[in-house]
């Protein structure tokens, strides 16, 4: 298949309309639905259904579409790489990560990794498991390191390393800080904050009240910051969840943990990468070093 036919599907996927696409290939709008006949001659099957604003992938689009991203994402990180070697510069890693990934546990691992390899430029990337699973699948990342709740996936492969329970935490000024232990009814009725597209953390925070017979409780306060969201919590109305893990960086800004009787979620934590790809030695170095400090932050997570 030409690569120039590939990425007008791409285009014309991602805009869901044949003008608006044709306009940013500049080509014709003509010649454009030309390409698009041509490639749906060589499948053999309907890539795109027309709809009232334009055109719409069909199930054999959507499973063309993601290859192709992939594909595309490659051919990108490919001509990076190329370009970097011949400027003398050496490979780059793009790593995405949970927020305990992000503050507590990858600074120090990738420190030491660039002791051992200084020419390996890191690219970090904070996020959560609805927005860093989909990125590692269209090649975008290289490597994720979060939370394992996530479904099993053909294209993934995940590496188990610790596991993480989630505790409650808020400001000393909370009316719930001077309580020994809460259960769920005492702290149904106050605005919680999250962190912004975590899906899988919210409905575990629903799941936890539904378990105790409660509606979920109402989330007034969203970001994609986990330092935002811990600041948030100085102001005292709000509640959050975090990994046990964290603890000594919510201590470290005046936060409390509020014991609770029963755990909110309990999961396993670990990295994943595309089980497609042919992994570079620098990505199997990395995830060497993740693998050799598994045993310290397992006692760390004990403690």
């Amino acid at each position: 298949m030409q690569s120039r036919l590939l990425r007008s599907f791409l285009v014309v996927a991602e805009s869901n309309n044949i003008t608006k696409a044709a306009a940013i290939l500049n080509v014709s709008q003509p010649a454009l639905t030309k390409s698009m006949q041509k490639l749906e001659d060589e499948f053999e099957v309907k890539l795109f259904d027309r709809v009232s604003t334009g055109v719409r992938l069909t199930k054999f689009g959507e499973i063309l579409f993601q290859h192709a991203k992939v594909m595309e994402n490659e051919y990108r990180h490919a001509v990076s790489r190329i370009d970097r070697m011949r400027g003398g510069q050496s490979s780059i890693l793009r790593i995405g990560a949970g927020p305990v990934w992000l503050v507590s546990i990858l600074p120090p691992i990738i420190a030491r990794f660039q002791e051992q390899q200084p020419g390996v430029t890191i690219s970090l990337i904070g996020g959560v498991i609805d927005t860093l699973v989909p990125e590692l699948i269209n090649g975008e990342l290289d490597l994720i390191c979060v939370s394992l709740d996530f479904p099993n996936q053909s294209e993934v492969v995940k590496h188990k390393l610790f596991d993480i329970h989630h505790v409650l935490i808020a400001d000393p000024s909370h009316p719930l800080a001077g309580a020994s232990v809460v259960d769920a009814p005492s702290i149904h009725n106050y605005p919680w904050m999250v962190l912004k597209s975590d899906f899988v953390g919210t409905e575990r925070i629903a799941s936890f009240f539904a378990a105790n017979r409660l509606e979920p409780p109402h989330i007034a306060f969203e970001t994609t910051s986990i330092h935002s969201l811990l600041q948030g919590l100085k102001s005292g109305r709000y509640l959050a969840h975090i990994p046990a893990q964290m603890l000594p960086l919510a201590h470290a800004i005046g936060l409390q943990e509020i014991k609770l009787k029963q755990p909110i979620w309990e999961t396993t934590a670990g990295y994943a990468y595309r089980a497609s790809a042919k992994l570079p030695d620098h990505l199997k170095a990395f995830m060497e070093m993740l693998q050799d400090s598994e045993h310290a932050r397992q006692a760390a997570s004990d403690g």
